[in-house]
Parts: structure tokens; C-alpha cells; sequence
């Protein structure tokens, strides 16, 4: 049986949500974003036409487009309109995965014995917008990797259906750019040897492109010839990521839980944009020689940058920590968690402390998570590795 696989897309997300709260904001150029040094979050389409992007410093933005609207955004709002978007899915198809806080798989394959899948996508879509009022684009085909690539040719407020018989005609003309996990350093680098359509990738061998780009070319290879098997995930929504560590002796050491505390804040920031997600409440737990417990917690701006949290955690072991008891366990935990990524979602970061975040996690994905950090966090764990 041949896969019936939907890609559904909110257009414009974060600009689309403002656009409900405050309608003098339809039909003029938007850029969703915090500060002068701030980064792009979110621009409308008027934006785009004068060359504003997602990651574009501010800055930049307003040189390319001086009338476009700033707003900085609001997380909060933006979750609570995803989660309803995701309710009306699920209430109509069988198997949903949320790839992001804007997007979704559906697998409604065998539908069609019932009534045309399409025309099923469709209903589906009028609903969403009727509820909501939110712009959604779709792609209807027989894999997720043809799908996004459909819902992005669609785009605005669009719907395609790619059938078997016609990928490889739908995808040949296309810029590899539109492959998903091909990157700007891999398409420079075929851009160079003159690959730049996806016809072209996919006659290519492709032992060849192993060779040029690494355990990725095969994957990439498929991709272009419109090949993907990979199953539609159930969707289930991740509620918290936690660690905690017991001393082998209690300590009343400060600088040492300090260290600690530090440590165990990047690493879990770090899984946050490993798995885009972005935390919106902090907890800390203490647990004294006596087995007495104490957590505090503190809600913050949604977000999954390491000085934020640490800052804030911090601030919870100082109101936390006043009995001057030895500490047996420590533990810290992020909690209501949504989808998002650091790029797109931290408002008020500067250009600066974005490109340094993604330099971090570039060595941390290549060399482990525990190779780069701040030095007050690295203090605890080198005495303990001893």
C-alpha cells in the first residue's frame, strides 16, 4: 500500500499570532525579534521582500526595510495557540508528530479507501484556520521528506499533493538547498563542483558523495530521489529534564556547589537545544545530611540559554540555601517545556551571544558535551574525574 503522509505548516508562525491580537499589523511588514542587537526571529512575507530573514541581526533588518513593525514577541502566547492547533489534529488523525512548534507529520495512509486523502488534508485545513485563524499551508505526498519539501513550494497558504509517480518530477528542478538537513557548508561545497539542482545529486554515485561529505552523503543521496522510510512518530509532549548528583560526603562547601550548579545547568541547556525545546520554569532541590528537602522554583522567559538559567538558579540557591547545613544531594530541574530552538526564540539575545552559543554546541555535538564550558563549572567536575 502506497504511505499517505501529510506535512502541515503554520505560515508565518509567530508574525501570524500577532497578527490575531492586533490587526492594524496585517498587510504591513513584521519582524518578530527583541533590541537593536538583537536577532530575526520571525518576519511577515512583506519583510522578506526587502530581504529580511530568520538570524538576521535587527539591525540589519531595519537598514533593509525602515517602516517593518518590531515586536518582541511572546513565547507564552505562541505555545498556547500551537497546543491548540495540535488538539484539532489529533482529534481527526489517526498517528500525529509534532516536528516543531509549527509543524506536523500525519500518517493517514489507507484513508483514501474511505474518502480521497486530500480532500480529507484539506477539511483539515479549513478547520485549523476557521478555529484559530491561523494561516497553514500543506503537502500531501508518500514520504515526510517530499511532503516538507511540497508544503515549502506551497507556501503561503497553500496545498499540494505529490503522488509516487510524480517525485522525482517534482523534486529534479529544485535547489538542493530545499533538502532538509543539507546545510550551508554542504551545499557550498556542491555548489563548487557545480551540484546544484536536485537532479543533479540524485544521478550523482553515491559512493561519491559518501566520500565527499562524510556518514551523511548516503542519507542525503536518498533524500534527493525522493527516498525516506522513517515512520511518522507518535506525538507525546516531554514535560521536564532533570539531574541531581549526591556527594559522597556531605559538603558545606560553597565555591564547590557552586562549580557544580553551574555544571549541571549547561548540560541540561545543552540537551534543551539538542532537542529544541525551551524551558519556561526552573526548579532547584536541596537535600540536607538530615534528609530534609527543599525545592524552590522560579518561571522565567521561555528559553534554553545557559546564562539565563544560571543566573536564575543561582539566584534560587541563595534564597534556598539558609539553614548552613551540610548538603547530601543537589538537583536541578527545567520544567514546561515547549518546542523551540535558540535561534528563532531567544528575543532578547544578541547577535553575539547567539553565534557563541552555536559555536559551543558545535564542539559539544563533535567532541561531547562535556569538552567546552565555563570555567566555574568545570572546577567541581575535574576534582571529582580525579
Amino acid at each position: 500500500m502506497e504511505r499517505a503522509i501529510v506535512h502541515m505548516d503554520l505560515d508565518t508562525f509567530f508574525v501570524s499570532c500577532e497578527r490575531l491580537n492586533n490587526s492594524k499589523l496585517s498587510g504591513v511588514p513584521v519582524i518578530i525579534g527583541g533590541g537593536e542587537r538583537g536577532v530575526v526571529a520571525s518576519c511577515s512575507y512583506e519583510a522578506r521582500y526587502y530581504g529580511v530573514r530568520s538570524a538576521m541581526p535587527i539591525k540589519m533588518a531595519l537598514k533593509l526595510c525602515p517602516e517593518a513593525k518590531v515586536i518582541k514577541g511572546d513565547m507564552e502566547m505562541y505555545s498556547k495557540l500551537s497546543r491548540t492547533v495540535t488538539e484539532i489534529i489529533e482529534e481527526k488523525a489517526p498517528v500525529v508528530e509534532k516536528a516543531s512548534i509549527d509543524e506536523h507529520y500525519l500518517d493517514i495512509t489507507g484513508m483514501d479507501k474511505f474518502f480521497g486523502a486530500y480532500q480529507w488534508t484539506e477539511e483539515l485545513s479549513t478547520a485549523i484556520t476557521k478555529h484559530t485563524g491561523l494561516p497553514i499551508s500543506f503537502a500531501l505526498s508518500v514520504n515526510k521528506t517530499v511532503a516538507k519539501i511540497g508544503t515549502g513550494e506551497a507556501k503561503p497558504k497553500g496545498k499540494k499533493e505529490i503522488q509516487q509517480m510524480g517525485v522525482r518530477s517534482f523534486l529534479n528542478p529544485l535547489s538542493i538547498k530545499k533538502i532538509p538537513m543539507l546545510g550551508d557548508a554542504t551545499f557550498q561545497l556542491l555548489s563548487r563542483i557545480g551540484i546544484r539542482q536536485i537532479y543533479t545529486l540524485a544521478e550523482m554515485p553515491v559512493e561519491v558523495l559518501q566520500q565527499m561529505i562524510g556518514k551523511n552523503g548516503r542519507e542525503i543521496w536518498k533524500k534527493a530521489n525522493g527516498i525516506d522510510h522513517s515512520p511518522v512518530e507518535p506525538y507525546s509532549e516531554r514535560k521536564s529534564i532533570s539531574t541531581e548528583h549526591t556527594f559522597g560526603m556531605d559538603t558545606i562547601d560553597i565555591p564547590k556547589l557552586r562549580g557544580l550548579i553551574t555544571g549541571m545547568v549547561e548540560k541540561l541547556a545543552y540537551q534543551l537545544r539538542a532537542e529544541q525545546w525551551l524551558t519556561s520554569t526552573v526548579v532547584l532541590k536541596i537535600r540536607y545530611s538530615n534528609f530534609d528537602t527543599e525545592t524552590k522554583q522560579c518561571r522565567v522567559s521561555y528559553t534554553s540559554a545557559d546564562h539565563t538559567l544560571s543566573q536564575t538558579v543561582m539566584e534560587l540557591f541563595d534564597k534556598l540555601y539558609n539553614r548552613r547545613m551540610r548538603i547530601r544531594l543537589i538537583g536541578v530541574r527545567f520544567t514546561n517545556l515547549v518546542r523551540g530552538s535558540l535561534q528563532i526564540n531567544i528575543f532578547e539575545d544578541t547577535q553575539e551571544m547567539v553565534s557563541l552559543y552555536q559555536a559551543m554546541d558545535k564542539i559539544k555535538n563533535r567532541f561531547g558535551a562535556d569538552k567546552v564550558g565555563r570555567a566555574s563549572g568545570f572546577r567541581f567536575e575535574n576534582k571529582k574525574n580525579r
